[in-house]
């Protein structure tokens, strides 16, 4: 693929680069936009959505390459390229970009998510929502250290404002405690990359010099101990157990756009980021070489952990964000089994499994931002708001049982059951039958958690009870609705698609 030369020094490709800088730059055009003329309101949110088409609408361009498209590249036979996407980096930038922009149909135009629910004014929203989908499109893709950590911290710090910004009670209180997890995070990985570049002598992830460090007692204690830092600070991201206490308190105060851009774009920054890091152990485990059992065990607990605290705590919960939060915790978990094997087809299943997730939680998010219309904030929201949704709004109610049945894998939504079959398969090829049984427990608990929601939704509201409104389906939260539906659909009629797609 033709690279432009930029001085000679490094070789540059715009277009390879365009899924980052086209929401880059629609952040810094909002900001220019807002303070040349801010009275035109109107402007911010058509231009974060026509920066993330163009972003979605580079993604063909690196496609249409067989190989791993690469970019920032030193010249001559030693040189290196520092950005460098394939099938599966496309797929999570794709996931990343799309999500975003579902997020911000949900916030508008038309809704009152943007102008009510938000302070500091429609730019400062959007600017901040496309800053964080850079990083997240920039941190799968990041080949050396110092990149990779300005970005996965640019995909976090943002939502912490997004947070703050959010008019729901007790919201301060919870971008606070996003805050002190998201900086805790930061050292661990910090440490992490330290320990990296004192076992390996280099600043990138790569095979090689991982291969010789194995290769050495000494190198390979500390490299180990490198990796378990850096599991240890994308365990917050990814809000898998012990480190997941933010995500309740977090979801719970947000506004539910907000919330489903935390459950979701930044799910994905996290697991591309993990990719990142496990790349290489994946390739010396398909050279045949098994110097990864600690790590695999490691994050394979955490999985098991995940998956069976959330669900077990999603099945106590009546708050629909609340239950969301530990949705997400036992969905990380799902996400994490596969790709605690380190084998290339679990990379795969953990990013399909991820595609998955992502549309059916935009679905029910999409439900509850139209059932919850003010902001609740902690402890505002019922599950008995959703009592006869099927007699009043009808396709709300479609939309809901589709997310739901994905997340728990079943029919209709036969899409999540293959996602789950996905899941499961590197697991059984690896031999792991105690996490194998892990899993099958918690598709049992999971299947239960969103029934019990979905049971809310058909059953008929009670003679006596008060009437219910709010459920005013503005232009941007329809739309944004329409479109994940007819992705579950599509992809449950070609559940195949899916699964190419993260290949």
């Amino acid at each position: 693929m033709t690279a432009l030369p930029s001085a000679g020094l490094i070789d540059l490709d715009y277009w390879v680069l365009a899924p980052v800088l086209a929401p880059a730059l629609g952040a810094l055009l909002v900001l220019v936009v807002d303070a040349i003329a801010p009275r035109a309101r109107g402007l911010h949110l058509p231009i974060g959505l026509t920066s993330l088409g163009a972003g979605l609408g580079a993604l063909p361009y690196s496609v249409a390459s067989a190989t791993p498209t690469r970019t920032l590249c030193t010249p001559g036979p030693e040189g290196r390229c520092f950005y460098e996407t394939g099938p599966t980096g496309l797929t999570l930038q794709l996931i990343a970009l799309a999500a975003s922009l579902l997020v911000l149909l949900m916030l508008g135009p038309g809704t009152r998510h943007l102008d009510r629910m938000q302070r500091g004014g429609a730019a400062v929203t959007v600017a901040l929502v496309l800053a964080a989908t850079a990083g997240a499109a920039m941190v799968v893709a990041a080949r050396d250290l110092p990149t990779w950590l300005v970005a996965i911290e640019l995909a976090t710090l943002p939502a912490v404002a997004l947070v703050a910004l959010s008019r729901g009670r007790g919201a301060e209180g919870g971008a606070l405690s996003l805050l002190m997890v998201s900086l805790t995070s930061f050292a661990l990985l910090a440490v992490g990359i330290g320990l990296w570049v004192l076992a390996t002598g280099d600043a990138s992830f790569s095979t090689d010099t991982l291969r010789v460090a194995f290769d050495y007692p000494e190198r390979h204690r500390v490299l180990l101990l490198a990796i378990l830092f850096l599991v240890a600070g994308l365990g917050f991201k990814l809000s898998a157990v012990p480190f997941h206490t933010w995500t309740p308190q977090a979801f719970v105060v947000a506004d539910e756009p907000i919330a489903a851009y935390l459950a979701t774009v930044s799910k994905a920054a996290a697991v591309g980021a993990a990719i990142v890091v496990l790349g290489p152990l994946v390739s010396l485990t398909a050279m045949g070489r098994d110097d990864a059992d600690s790590i695999r065990l490691v994050v394979g607990v955490l999985a098991a952990a995940s998956m069976t605290l959330g669900n077990v705590l999603a099945l106590r919960m009546d708050d629909p964000l609340r239950l969301l939060a530990w949705s997400t915790i036992a969905q990380a978990g799902w996400v994490l089994a596969p790709l605690a094997m380190l084998t290339p087809s679990a990379v795969s299943a953990s990013v399909a499994y991820l595609l998955v997730y992502v549309l059916g939680s935009l679905a029910v998010f999409g439900v509850t931002a139209a059932v919850h219309p003010r902001a609740e904030g902690a402890g505002g929201r019922s599950l008995a708001a959703y009592l006869g949704l099927a007699r009043r709004s009808p396709l709300l109610a479609v939309v809901l049982g589709l997310g739901l049945l994905a997340l728990a894998g079943l029919p209709p939504a036969v899409v999540g059951v293959v996602a789950k079959i996905a899941a499961i398969g590197p697991v059984v090829a690896t031999g792991q039958w105690w996490l194998v049984a892990v899993l099958v427990v918690n598709i049992v608990l999971g299947i239960a958690v969103y029934l019990r929601w979905l049971l809310y939704a058909v059953r008929p509201a009670p003679a006596d009870a008060p009437t219910t409104r709010g459920e005013r389906l503005d232009p941007g939260l329809l739309i944004a609705l329409l479109v994940i539906s007819a992705a579950l659909i599509l992809l449950s009629l070609l559940p195949g698609l899916g699964l190419g797609l993260a290949r």
